[in-house]
């Protein structure tokens, strides 16, 4: 499961940097990202997973607060 879980992560990402070729927000957001990635030195995979992980959970933690209020 979870190997299919990885390719269909990396399949994704490839498809997003496919279509990246036609719209040059999202080709200088994986750009961005491409140099982030160097800088850490860590996969291109690896360093959009992070960025997700991390919306994902701020995403949660500010839902979580408004919850509470």
């Amino acid at each position: 499961m979870m190997l299919e879980s990885h390719s269909f992560f990396t399949k994704m990402v490839d498809e997003l940097v496919e279509f990246s070729e036609y719209d040059p927000e999202l080709a200088d957001g994986i750009k961005w990202l491409d140099e982030q990635a160097q800088k850490k030195g860590v996969s291109f995979y690896d360093m959009v997973f992070e960025v997700l992980y991390k919306h994902d959970v701020t995403s949660k933690a500010k839902q979580w607060l408004n919850s509470r209020n």
